[in-house]
């Protein structure tokens, strides 16, 4: 172990290595910050995370450490973070990559550096996948820990940031991994936090990334162009300075390109050349006050004439994510249209990393308005993602809205301001103001009018919903909602609905199924036997039974060995249902005889391993079903015409299942089905595959030995890009 007496020899001798230098005067420099023991503890922090990442390099051959730990700590320092996440930053791996352990960590720089530290390792160990389900579940893992602490994110950004700037070095394979997460996951989150430099950082390098030859492309030719583009605004920026001048303002005015990611959205959207896109620069006046920001705007429009249809006031209107700004398009010079972006100093600062510049080092207190706001977001959001009616195949379609929609601006009657997304209806508004104004939303009046629900909200609309007692969701308001709140409380309420309403039919289901078989003293025996089958409660068993997920002959099946004291009337046949075992015998037999006149139930095909039962035809001996078979006469009067069968097959005999797959056509699914299935040595019999709205619904018969081997070809099956569901179909 290193003497400890080594981390006080930068302050004895004066010298300190060369990287900390750098990340201590980063950090000095912000003025906010006032401890005098700032040096000390940052060099605490880094004598740590040196000491235990010691020795372990990156892909490029550097040091670990100083080449990605300190620089993570620099971006948060640009960013004017406070110590406590500079010293997260510089310490974000050691928990992941080290021997550091929490309590370590938290004994010598505090529980909220251990905590951040704590946090980010779990981030930094979730892995995207390309299938929507599993990649909506590893986002809801990530917004947990995001909302206890806004600022693991923003290390995370900061990580985020720097490994995609040296991702060069990284397998091909993993490059592509790598980039696209960042594309879907941590970009449009940048964005809804405010951090817009963060956002369009990170898209141009994964666009230099996945697209490098339109990246090389377009840095070409704006490096070309730099010259004519500052002549172009110092034409702008003499003019403004000149007359801002007169009322002692002293504007910081400057230009640059919109973003590679941008402009090459512009070339692919509109089918033209670099040379082509007119709007590729945007010009900044930057100012002290805000009164100041509407004397530009005159000032401007004085001297330019504007574009009416392409101005937007962001001071007066603040977007959800915090970006205050004036936007107004001139006829510039030569009669370009420049885009002109008009704000104070505070505004830029929000406008360039959003919330990270609200978290300032103040006397220990933080802004906390601004990150309220989002901490509020981020929980609605987990709300919605945490309730168990959520589905997470169209959560990330939700997620797109609430982090990309462009956004309008709505009015109640009383004149309050509503923030929506684009296309939003009335429904969408109503649930916007309250759950219960959303459920008993009858109608709608826009600007004084009734307006169907499914109508289109727009910019400045003032929007006043009818309600009515009788009124309540329904399946068709889905179609209309685009809101993840309001669809999610449309379908809490549905599914509520009919949660109740399958409780009633399973109730129904029990007491006269047991009825018919003169077993009704064991009703609170089936009841209590939820536990049995993993639910919580005797309203879940009641509700599966009310769905036909569960049928009363499972219930018996599993209650009927452990009850010695079964009362009932019936004949020694009907009897023996209750003792159906789950066996592995490898015959087919009726009461212990082999080779019986015996067929399978075509509606449902059993297996080896399915438990059966079989029912006396007349004529036709026995017709062998699966237990949860739904053809099955259980309950009718020939109840007593059921009897225990058992397997007798030898090893090779086949059988034919029907397999019912849905998913997302595509070119070359078909091809990606069969191949999978060949591939387990299964033979094909049948496919027939229909595509309904892009929707693809297959059926095929397999020659299947075991229900073993069956489980494989699903599981197979529903790894294949696209897939929604395989399950096995009785018709």
């Amino acid at each position: 172990m290193e003497n400890p007496l080594t981390k006080f020899v930068p302050f004895l001798v004066g010298e300190f290595p060369r990287p900390f230098q750098d990340l201590y005067n980063k950090v000095a420099q912000n003025e906010q910050i006032n401890n005098d023991n700032l040096e000390k503890e940052l060099w605490q922090a880094y004598d740590f995370g040196s000491r235990y990442h010691e020795g372990q390099k990156r892909r490029s051959g550097k040091s670990y450490f100083e080449n990605h730990c300190v620089e993570v700590a620099k971006i948060l320092a640009e960013w004017k973070m406070d110590p406590i996440t500079i010293i997260g930053g510089l310490l974000h791996d050691t928990l992941e990559d080290t021997e550091a352990t929490y309590e370590e960590i938290e004994e010598i720089f505090g529980t909220d550096v251990a905590n951040l530290v704590n946090g980010v390792t779990k981030l930094g160990g979730i892995r995207f996948s390309s299938r929507k389900a599993e990649q909506a579940g590893n986002f809801m893992k990530m917004l947990i820990s995001v909302a206890k602490d806004l600022r693991v994110i923003i290390i995370k950004f900061a990580d985020r940031l720097h490994n995609m700037s040296t991702i060069e070095y990284m397998p091909r394979m993993k490059q592509h991994r790598i980039a696209v997460e960042t594309r879907e996951v941590y970009a449009p989150l940048a964005h809804r936090l405010g951090m817009a430099k963060v956002k369009w950082e990170l898209d141009d390098l994964v666009l230099k990334t996945l697209n490098p030859e339109p990246f090389k492309e377009i840095e070409k030719k704006l490096k070309s162009s730099l010259k004519e583009r500052e002549k172009y605004i110092k034409k702008i920026t003499d003019a403004l300075v000149k007359e801002l001048g007169e009322y002692n303002i002293n504007p910081r005015i400057y230009g640059r390109p919109k973003s590679h990611t941008s402009i090459y959205g512009k070339m692919v959207k509109r089918g033209k050349s670099f040379e082509e896109i007119y709007d590729i620069l945007a010009v900044r006046v930057v100012v002290e006050k805000v009164e100041e920001c509407y004397l530009t705007l005159g000032i401007l429009h004085q001297n330019f004439k504007p574009v009416q249809e392409r101005f937007k006031d962001f001071i007066a209107t603040p977007k959800s994510n915090g970006y205050q700004s004036i936007h107004t398009t001139v006829v510039g010079p030569g009669g370009k249209l420049v885009e002109i972006q008009i704000r104070t100093h505070d505004m830029e600062q929000t406008a360039e990393i959003g919330v990270a510049a609200h978290w300032r080092y103040k006397e220990g207190s933080k802004d906390t308005k601004h990150v309220d706001s989002h901490v509020k977001w981020l929980r609605e959001l987990l709300d919605i993602l945490q309730s168990e009616e959520n589905d997470p195949k169209e959560f990330m379609h939700l997620l797109k809205i609430d982090l990309f929609g462009d956004e309008i601006f709505v009015f109640t009657p009383k004149g309050d301001l509503v923030q929506l997304p684009r296309k939003a209806s009335p429904l969408d508004f109503a649930y916007n103001v309250h759950s219960e104004v959303g459920h008993s939303c009858l109608g709608a009046k826009v600007n004084h009018k009734v307006v169907p629900l499914n109508s289109e909200l727009h910019n400045g609309d003032t929007v006043e919903i009818i309600t009515s007692s009788s009124q309540s969701p329904n399946y068709g308001w889905l179609k209309i909602a685009i809101t993840s709140k309001a669809r999610n409380h449309i379908k809490r309420y549905l599914n509520k609905q009919e949660r109740d309403e399958s409780v009633k039919i399973g109730e129904e289901i029990i007491t006269k199924s047991l009825r018919r078989l003169k077993l009704l003293n064991l009703k609170d025996d089936v009841k209590n036997a939820y536990t049995k089958f993993g639910f919580g409660g005797e309203d879940q068993l009641i509700e599966a039974v009310g769905k036909g997920n569960i049928s009363i002959r499972d219930i018996l099946n599993k209650i009927a060995p452990q009850d010695k004291q079964v009362e009932t009337d019936e004949s020694e046949e009907t009897s023996t249902f209750f003792s159906f075992a789950r066996k592995e015998s490898r015959s087919i037999k009726l009461e212990g005889i082999s080779n019986i006149m015996a067929n399978f139930g075509k509606c449902c095909n059993p297996i080896p391993g399915d438990d059966m039962v079989g029912f006396i035809t007349r004529g036709r001996g026995v017709t062998v079903h699966r237990s949860s078979c739904t053809s099955l006469p259980l309950l009718s009067e020939e109840s007593d015409r059921l009897v225990p069968v058992e397997w007798e097959v030898a090893r090779n005999d086949i059988f034919n299942v029907r397999i019912k797959v849905i998913g997302q056509d595509r070119k070359g699914l078909l091809k990606d089905l069969t191949e999978s299935i060949s591939k387990l040595n299964i033979n094909l019999t049948s496919v027939d595959i229909k595509v309904k709205e892009a929707i693809a619904t297959a059926v095929f018969i397999l020659q299947i030995n075991n229900l073993k081997q069956l489980d494989r070809v699903v599981r197979k099956m529903g790894q294949i890009k696209n897939i929604d569901s395989v399950e096995r179909s009785q018709h």
